[in-house]
């Protein structure tokens, strides 16, 4: 460990470090807020997300892989660990946590880090963009302060609640928040340098407890007051029977946060030009969620926005990040007692305003314009989100998103029958050069364009069938641009080729690719077909091809497929007449004889 971090810093000098330290700054004063926001956002104690700031923030900047990547809890997290906390409890939902590190250890250990790339865009964007309106409809009732409020899980029984309680509006909160919304957004053009989200709750909270004291339900009137000491260290009470109920709510929580951190440490690399170590990225999250829930933190993952936030404030190592947790740290010791008076309302803004930021609107509308699959996967995937589980909602989108590519991959499989065109200089092999007086009787020749998978290797089979059923003698395969074959490819090219073979056929391969060429010689149908029957080029197949054809079947063929064609039926009509006149001699000698 000691040379891990040594190496890392390698090179560090004082000038970066006092970029590091106002980076580091700015961003722990954005993540305090945001930290205790999403923290009641996700049904527990505003502390706890605190906590989570700093423990898994020093820990991500220091094991993950991205030198600029700043941990904590985030928006994406708190349906789910909403959920979680209500079907289970918070204790629960500190072994979800736990267990979810383990999985995140293990994904990275087992190098699954770059199967982020194979996530669809639109996948990605519509539970996004879900999550996003899970967020903002869950602040309504702060913002609005409605009282006997009860949390759901269904998106439906929220709205319902919402709306039954809406004459229990408090017109104090709904000041307060709408103060603490106005100097967000305005407040970024007056004062760029100061964290908007941090403005807002200052003044909206001044104001509130200089004018509405008593008035607005703050954290302390509604979770307690927030303690300033360190949190305590706690092992879970994990039993079998715990972490058989709460696996698949930890899955979740891993996969989650693998995404949101992969896809935080990508936007990192485009903003700087660096390259992250993608597994390393998932062990360093995997240990910091498994040391959190230790010290009652909530799950936590790579925050965009903050690692943006980082970047543009000058980073340059992972020091930022550490500092950035220092600070928060710093603050929860002198700054509880203050914290604790800080409305609901004004917290309500925050996350209304990270919803909107997060909804990806721009990305959304620009795919649904495009009509295609993507748009279909986007509306079930956003749909699923919203109404259903986040789980549901991923699983189906990504097999919706494979059914769809397979179908699309499929189309683009090109299987023509071809002959050469004599009327070109290089006699190319071209598809509209065969027709129904221009054929070869006893060779058929197809050119395959495309990858043979499951989804296409059925039309490749019945298209090559037809060719079958007037029996030629040779079949020449061009596969030169058949960049992939799966094992249902191969079976259907497998049964081609005995089925060929049955009827006493010939079979020739020309072009193969090296990859396609090891996987036919791994499952035995490279043998099976002839080394001496795969040519680099068609016209070797084609020589070849005329060599093993009955020259006999070529008497009176006027198709002339081939070049070689004219010399052939020329031959023929001569051996024609040779016999001819030979049995014609043999009679005249039998009639004289006689």
């Amino acid at each position: 460990m000691r040379g891990l971090l040594t190496k890392r810093f390698q090179g560090y000098s004082w000038a970066h470090f006092q970029k590091d330290l106002l980076s580091g700054m700015i961003v722990g004063v954005i993540a305090i807020p945001l930290g205790m926001a999403f923290a009641i956002a996700s049904g527990v104690k505003p502390e706890y997300g605190i906590y989570t700031t700093f423990i898994a923030g020093i820990l991500i900047s220091v094991l993950g892989g991205s030198k600029y990547q700043i941990g904590g809890p985030t928006g994406a997290f708190v349906p789910i660990l909403l959920g979680v906390v209500i079907a289970y409890g918070y204790e629960n939902l500190l072994i979800a946590g736990f267990l979810a590190g383990i999985m995140l250890c293990l994904m990275g250990i087992f190098r699954l880090g770059s199967l982020i790339k194979f996530i669809p865009r639109p996948v990605t964007i519509g539970f996004t963009s879900g999550i996003a309106v899970i967020i903002f409809t869950g602040q309504i009732a702060s913002f609005l302060g409605l009282s006997g409020i009860e949390k759901h899980e269904s998106f439906i029984a929220n709205i319902n609640e919402i709306v039954t309680h809406l004459n229990t509006t408090n017109l104090y909160s709904f000041i307060t928040a709408v103060i603490c919304l106005l100097v967000i957004l305005i407040s970024p053009k007056l004062f760029p340098k100061l964290p908007g989200s941090l403005m807002g709750l200052v003044v909206s909270s001044v104001i509130a407890t200089v004018f509405f004291s008593g008035q607005v339900a703050t954290i302390d009137s509604a979770y307690g007051a927030i303690p300033s000491t360190l949190p305590h260290f706690q092992w879970p009470d994990i039993t079998l029977e715990r972490i058989q109920m709460l696996l698949a709510p930890a899955f979740v929580i891993a996969i989650l946060g693998g995404i949101e951190s992969l896809l935080s440490a990508v936007v990192a690399d485009g903003m700087t030009n660096s390259k992250h170590n993608s597994n390393r990225e998932l062990v360093g999250q995997g240990i910091a969620n498994m040391v959190t829930p230790l010290f009652g933190g909530i799950p936590a993952t790579g925050a965009i926005a903050r690692t943006a936030t980082n970047i543009k404030s000058g980073a340059v190592s992972r020091m930022s990040g550490v500092i950035h947790g220092i600070f928060v740290l710093l603050t929860l010791l002198l700054l509880a007692p203050y914290a604790s008076h800080i409305p609901l309302a004004s917290m309500a803004p925050i996350l209304m305003v990270v919803a909107w930021n997060m909804s990806e609107r721009k990305h959304f509308a620009h795919i649904l314009k495009t009509k295609t699959g993507d748009s279909l996967v986007l509306v079930v995937t956003f749909l699923l989100t919203v109404f259903a589980d986040l789980t549901i909602a991923v699983g189906i989108g990504l097999i919706l998103a494979v059914f769809l590519f397979a179908k699309r991959m499929s189309g683009m499989l090109v299987i023509d029958k071809v002959l050469p065109d004599h009327t070109k200089q290089h006699k190319k092999v071209m598809p509209h050069v065969v027709s129904e007086s221009h054929d070869c009787p006893q060779i058929s020749m197809y050119t395959i364009e495309g990858p043979l998978f499951f989804g296409a290797a059925q039309t490749f089979e019945q298209k090559v069938m037809e060719t079958i059923h007037y029996k030629p003698k040779v079949l020449i395969l061009r596969m030169g641009k058949v960049p992939f074959m799966d094992t249902t490819g191969e079976a259907y090219f497998r049964n081609i080729v005995h089925h060929f073979k049955k009827q006493g056929g010939l079979v020739l391969i020309s072009g193969v690719e090296p990859s396609l060429k090891e996987i036919l010689e791994k499952t035995g149908l490279y043998d099976q077909i002839g080394t001496n029957h795969f040519f680099e080029r068609t016209g070797e197949a084609i020589t070849y091809a005329l060599s093993q054809i009955e020259k006999n079947k070529c008497l009176g063929c006027k198709h002339y497929a081939f070049h070689e064609c004219l010399q052939l039926s020329q031959s023929s009509e001569v051996e024609k007449e040779i016999s001819k006149e030979k049995l014609e001699l043999h009679s005249e000698e039998k009639i004289v004889n006689a």
